[in-house]
């Protein structure tokens, strides 16, 4: 990878950002508060993976599908992967550094002809995956409290109270409720939580890997962790190969999120140089830190069957199950192990408000070019340069996206599951373009791979192809109505109506992204 020193920016070559003479050569002007540094664009996009949210929703998952193998070795082939699609957006960040992000950038990559389309096509699927991981965050926050009401009334097996699905989807409004409120905010008071959440993502990570296995009084070997493979899935599958890619499902949505720092460039200095810092060292830091909590909570694992068992104090919560076992056992009571609950709790918190943030920033620039319903109205920004109704209509979508999980928990999974390959297809749209269409006239920024940038772009796309399928798999035999892998379902369906809203309708009207200059 190369730095090149930016190129003149006409009329803006005298500005001291490069990134603010990027965008006003990009046909944007300044409309947000530019006051985030490399730092704060980072923290955003660290604290939206949030390996604590991640690994911790989960780690079942995992333990289910190869357990400790699985979940060692799988999170470096995600993370080497999932790099290389970083590695290919931030070249193309460093390019256009807008709030648009993926969208902006299948425009600009896919030639005239195709951009309103592609622009389209990448919008719809971004923001949508997006509001679903927004949905899927805070509400599985909504779960974790749910869990630790339990345990500390008792637990499951000493009659704890077990809050209704109503209760938590009361708990997830509320959540939330208290995002749009921050997200409202300034952004330098966003940029403090931001960074606060990072500090906390991190430092966290440290106690929990330490903590939990020093306080248990049983830790697995080694050799359990790096070589015992579970194949007792209780899902009909005997595969291995099978088995351990649905356990990657745990790592690759963990790592999601990250173009957080792409949307979040028109208020982030210097932003062709910063974004693409944000996006990569958000990653690799994400990889190295969740690995460290990997281990440090699978030492403590010894019975992955009544971890993963309905009838455990925890309802089968396992990471709860064992941070509650841990200190249970050692000094007689599971109150450290519900405050360790309390640690990952924050995290997830932070984690919500953060992709909130980035939902917003999304929902503007979208219908800055007119993309969306009432686009002047989500398009408005306050006195103090925040997209306040963007905000309100990122958490209220989040909030109708969680209503169906009071019906199905199978539709509200499905719902979800777009949280994982729906905005992994939008990160893949842009790099496709930028691989082929693109190929020959492709404008680098301070920021590139040189030669090495079609071969990383195309390792992104097939990866992003290879996961879209595997993921689409079934997860349980024999497949019934109620065992259904609904994601294909689910992602083919938001494609049917992002695709038929352009045949009936957008494709007379929407150009894609357009000029917001004076004169």
């Amino acid at each position: 990878m190369t730095w090149n020193k930016p190129p003149a920016a006409g009329a803006a070559a005298d500005v001291d950002d490069t990134g603010l003479a990027r965008l006003r050569e990009l046909g944007y002007k300044q409309e947000l508060k530019r006051d985030l540094s490399v730092l704060s664009n980072f923290a955003f996009s660290f604290s939206i993976i949030s390996v604590l949210t991640g690994i911790t929703t989960l780690y079942n998952t995992g333990l289910t599908f190869g357990g400790p193998a699985t979940i060692t070795f799988g999170w470096f082939v995600a993370g080497a992967f999932t790099m290389a699609v970083g590695l290919s957006m931030a070249e193309i960040c460093s390019s256009f550094p807008t709030s648009g992000g993926l969208y902006y950038w299948s425009a600009r990559l896919s030639g005239k002809r195709w951009a309103p389309f592609a622009s389209w096509i990448t919008g719809w699927f971004n923001i949508v995956g997006q509001w679903a991981v927004t949905t899927s965050v805070d509400y599985s926050l909504a779960q974790l409290i749910q869990v630790i009401i339990l345990l500390g009334t008792g637990g499951k097996n000493g009659g704890g109270y077990l809050a209704s699905k109503y209760v938590v989807i009361a708990f997830h409004a509320a959540i939330l409720l208290s995002h749009a409120v921050i997200n409202s905010l300034p952004i330098t008071v966003l940029s403090f939580f931001g960074q606060f959440a990072a500090a906390w993502n991190m430092l966290g990570v440290f106690v929990l890997m330490i903590a939990v296995p020093a306080v248990a009084t049983e830790r697995a070997s080694a050799k359990f962790i790096f070589t015992h493979f579970n194949t007792d899935n209780g899902a009909g599958i005997r595969s291995n190969l099978y088995i351990f890619v649905l356990g990657l499902l745990m790592s690759q949505y963990t790592l999601t999120g990250y173009d957080a720092s792409a949307h979040m460039t028109e208020e982030t200095k210097n932003a062709d140089k910063n974004g693409p810092i944000g996006i990569i060292s958000a990653i690799g830091i994400s990889i190295v830190v969740g690995w460290g909590y990997i281990l440090g909570i699978t030492f403590a694992v010894k019975d992955i069957s009544y971890l993963l068992s309905p009838d455990n104090d925890a309802g089968g919560y396992a990471i709860a199950e064992v941070f509650y076992l841990a200190f249970k056992s050692r000094y007689g009571s599971g109150a450290g192990g519900i405050a360790c609950l309390g640690i990952v709790a924050v995290a997830i918190y932070f984690c919500g408000m953060s992709s909130v943030t980035s939902n917003s920033r999304m929902a503007y620039a979208f219908s800055r070019d007119g993309a969306m319903p009432f686009s002047s109205v989500w398009h408005k920004v306050n006195k103090q340069e925040v997209p306040i109704n963007a905000v309100w209509l990122s958490v209220s979508v989040a909030l109708c996206m969680a209503l169906p999980s009071l019906g199905s928990l199978v539709a509200f999974q499905a719902m979800v599951s777009i949280a994982t390959i729906g905005l992994y297809i939008s990160y893949a749209l842009p790099i496709l373009f930028r691989v082929t269409l693109a190929r020959k006239h492709f404008s680098p920024g301070p920021f590139n791979l040189g030669r090495c940038g079609v071969l990383v772009g195309w390792v992104a796309v097939l990866w992003v192809a290879t996961i879209t399928v595997l993921f689409s798999l079934p997860v349980t035999y024999p497949v019934t109505k109620d065992t259904l892998n609904y994601t294909p379902v689910a992602v083919g369906g938001l494609f049917f109506l992002v695709l038929s809203s352009w045949v009936l309708s957008a494709r007379h009207w929407f150009k894609g992204p357009v000029t917001n200059l004076d004169g």
